[in-house]
């Protein structure tokens, strides 16, 4: 799943696209692309990813989530989720 947003993905941003990703568990991707990420959000996407990667050993399932940030250029032509509409 690609999220997208010009300018600066924040925690809260991260928030939002945790929220919509939680709701959806067939998904085991999540890409991030925008002009600057901070550290913040970086980290709590990065923390989800390890709390579905904990959850799953406890219950014995197999499920995992890939966490890729592309920061530095937003492509318009790349179809994405935009962020500013979550």
């Amino acid at each position: 799943m690609l999220f997208k947003k010009r300018g600066t993905f924040t925690e809260e941003d991260a928030r939002k696209v945790i929220e919509f990703a939680s709701a959806r568990p067939e998904e085991g991707e999540l890409i991030v692309m925008a002009d600057r990420i901070t550290d913040e959000a970086k980290r709590r996407l990065w923390d989800y990813a390890r709390a579905v990667k904990l959850m799953a050993d406890l219950t014995g399932e197999e499920r995992e989530v890939r966490v890729e940030i592309l920061e530095g250029y937003v492509s318009e032509r790349v179809k994405g989720i935009d962020v500013e509409g979550l």
